[in-house]
């Protein structure tokens, strides 16, 4: 697999919309890069996109204690593993994409996204969404997310 693109809209530490191209300058050349910043700065929040994008879960979260409860809107609470909780605070959604050339050399956009009810920030959180393009064939590829991705 190929990384071509990541976006990233309201997660963690991220606000707003974050686009990286792998593709154009600087990095398509850099052959390796590095990722960098000050604590806080959203460089694990990246890493947590990509898994998320493809599998729908997260190191992160995978690996946090599954019987604890945190805060969540409106005096609600959710598991410390449920990777929704990386939806950033105060926003009503939240998405990773990630562009890739599958090992078929076939380009493919894979996508995760979670909202709160009514689109509004104090909305309890709903299911979260995935979807799988094929890119070369603008094409959507029906399913449940069970039937694209594997646990």
């Amino acid at each position: 697999m190929k990384i071509l693109a990541i976006r990233i809209e309201n997660l963690a530490s991220l606000d707003g919309s974050t686009k990286i191209n792998f593709a154009e300058e600087p990095l398509c050349s850099a052959g390796i890069f590095a990722i960098t910043g000050p604590t806080g700065a959203g460089k694990s929040t990246i890493l947590d996109a990509l898994c998320l994008a493809l599998y729908a879960r997260t190191p992160r979260y995978r690996n946090a204690e599954n019987g604890v409860d945190i805060a969540d809107v409106r005096g609600s609470t959710i598991k410390q593993d449920d990777v929704r909780g990386i939806l950033r605070d105060g926003t009503a959604s939240g998405y990773a994409e990630v562009d890739f050339v599958g090992i078929d050399g076939v380009a493919y956009r894979s996508g995760w996204s979670v909202r709160r009810a009514r689109n509004k920030a104090e909305g309890n959180l709903q299911p979260y969404e995935m979807n799988l393009t094929n890119l070369d064939a603008n094409q959507r590829l029906p399913g449940k997310k069970q039937n694209c991705w594997r646990k």
